[in-house]
């Protein structure tokens, strides 16, 4: 599929579109993703969906630049990308810090947002693994976000159960990412706005969880069982306070449902979002 590009406040954003008059879903990676974790999506999904994925800025073959950016701004972005199409209203599906970002983006505007898809979303709690919370802070972030291959070992083996079984092209793109020149820098401070040393931030999680009782939309919380980065009780919890709502938990998957189980992801979205 092809590469676009659009300026978004003065940052080149890169997406892919499949296109075509019919509901628009949007996909939101998590930090440290690109859009070639939803490649399962853009190919399964197209026949129903207009599907549209995107490097948030300092991620994947976006800009990187010397801004960091929180789950609030990049918020805005993406309606700001939405605005440029000319799109008025979508599905969003949001794994990790991307399900954050969905949380926001109904927050803004809610008339806009039919449906949420929730993929291990992050900001329900606190709790987070002991390298994002060393890497909150400014020098030893600096030391651990070094882009080699310990790095790429490292980020393969949070977000995926069996990281052995995730197919070459993925591994080629996380590889990719980590490596690209000033990517890790990035990635430190866009984890600094949502991590500090006790964890993710408390401030961000009352703000995701209160937005959650207040949505006005349906909402699909759904969440691997062995995920190493975010455990799947924060699922849980924000789906007994949030109206309209189910969940599902995933056994034998980590972090990255849409790449870990696809199948099974996929028949979910034709399901929750038709």
């Amino acid at each position: 599929m092809q590469n676009l590009n659009l300026e978004v406040g003065n940052i080149r954003v890169r997406y892919q579109d499949t296109g075509g008059n019919l509901p628009v879903l949007v996909l939101l990676h998590g930090i440290g993703g690109s859009l070639e974790l939803w490649q399962y999506q853009l190919a399964s999904l197209s026949s129903s969906f207009r599907v549209i994925a995107l490097d948030l800025p300092n991620h994947g073959l976006s800009e990187i630049s010397e801004k960091p950016f929180d789950v609030v701004e990049y918020a805005e972005i993406v309606w700001a990308l939405l605005d440029k199409l000319a799109i008025s209203q979508v599905y969003l599906a949001g794994n990790s810090m991307g399900g954050a970002i969905s949380i926001h983006m109904s927050g803004l505007q809610p008339d806009r947002v039919a449906k949420i898809l929730l993929l291990n979303a992050a900001t329900l709690g606190k709790e987070t693994p002991l390298p994002f919370k060393l890497m909150s802070l400014p020098i030893v972030g600096r030391i651990l976000a070094r882009p080699n291959q310990v790095a790429v070992d490292q980020q393969m083996h949070s977000i995926f159960l069996h990281s052995d079984k995730v197919a070459e092209e993925i591994k080629s793109v996380i590889t990719r990412n980590v490596m690209r020149e000033g990517a890790q820098r990035a990635f430190v401070r866009t984890l600094q706005k949502m991590v500090d040393w006790s964890g993710q931030k408390t401030s961000l999680c009352r703000l995701s969880l209160s937005r959650l009782e207040k949505a006005s939309c349906p909402v699909y919380f759904v969440h691997g069982r062995q995920d190493a980065v975010l455990p799947y009780q924060h699922s849980e919890i924000a789906y007994q306070n949030t109206p309209d709502s189910k969940l599902l938990i995933l056994d034998n998957c980590g972090h990255t449902p849409q790449v870990e189980v696809p199948t099974e992801v996929n028949d979910l979205f034709l399901r929750f979002f038709n």
